[in-house]
């Protein structure tokens, strides 16, 4: 068999996600040293923050667990609900000046914008309705522009906007609607291939038709056994990925391959960090699942 060319613009990292970590603290998480240790035995190079306050704040000290290591920082994430219109903007500042300021001190040039829940992730409790308003869709696209902007000149970096399960841009319309209605000089997309097939999107088909709005990559996968059962019970996303609706490589949707080679078509450098959704789980699972995935992708050419 001829091996696949080599994915000479994507760039493979992981990401704390993947070790079943969700919050800054949570006993049932793996502590970061270990994260940190595995990540890098397990062949990645790239990694994300996390959620903050995870991993060291202090530059200094994280620069030096990283570096030791042989680990580089791609992103920091942050969490807005900018849809609630002008109120919510000095308290969404507050949040990502912090983590803007820590990304950028570690050498990173993206930062990922996840939008908030309308339902909570861990009871189910429908916060608000599912679907915006006209009003709130042109303050979530008005903000996400402001801050695109205001990152950008204050700290240096580029916001990717990620549509994820259980928020207002999750679907093939809902991500179009939010990319037509944002300026794409301020605002591209961070596209999880899990979460996108999750909410029913084609990943190649989204990255051919937007293109250079495509500013970053997660790689995940859904299993399309487990997902009909949660799509049946209309599950909210943390009882859903604790079933298993996210899986490991290749076992699930979308093929990943495919995904990897639209994007290095688009003749841009890219980050494609693996993401597998497993909160929570047992402290030795996920070492085994990143070096076999690791492994995987380099197969495929990464």
């Amino acid at each position: 068999m001829t091996p696949p060319s080599p994915l000479s613009r994507i760039r493979i990292g992981s990401a704390p996600d993947s070790w079943g970590v969700w919050f800054p603290d949570d006993p049932r998480q793996v502590p970061w040293q270990r994260f940190l240790d595995e990540v890098t035995d397990s062949g990645y190079e790239w990694i994300e923050l996390g959620p903050y306050g995870y991993l060291p704040t202090d530059p200094a000290r994280l620069r030096e667990e990283t570096g030791r290591r042989g680990l580089r920082v791609s992103a920091g994430t942050v969490f807005t609900g900018l849809h609630h219109g002008p109120a919510v903007w000095d308290t969404t500042w507050a949040h990502v000046a912090q983590v803007a300021e820590l990304t950028r001190a570690m050498g990173a040039g993206h930062l990922v914008v996840i939008p908030s829940f309308w339902r909570d992730d861990k009871t189910g409790k429908v916060l608000e309705d599912r679907e915006l308003t006209p009003q709130q869709w042109h303050w979530l696209a008005s903000g996400t522009e402001r801050l695109g902007r205001e990152v950008r000149e204050r700290f240096g970096l580029r916001i990717v906007v990620h549509p994820h399960a259980d928020t207002h841009i999750d679907t093939e319309p809902h991500v179009a609607r939010f990319l037509d209605a944002t300026d794409a000089d301020l605002v591209s997309l961070c596209l999880d291939t899990g979460h996108y097939a999750y909410c029913g999107g084609d990943s190649v088909k989204l990255i051919e038709t937007y293109g250079p709005r495509i500013g970053y990559l997660h790689l995940k996968q859904v299993d399309p056994r487990v997902l009909v059962d949660v799509r049946a019970e209309d599950l909210p996303f943390g009882p859903a990925v604790a079933r298993g609706v996210m899986c490991e490589p290749p076992g699930g949707i979308p093929a990943l391959e495919p995904v990897l080679r639209a994007a290095q078509a688009l003749d841009i450098d890219l980050f494609a960090i693996v993401e597998q959704d497993m909160y929570p789980c047992p402290p030795d699972q996920p070492y085994p699942i990143a070096h076999r995935t690791r492994h995987y992708l380099r197969s495929c050419g990464a």
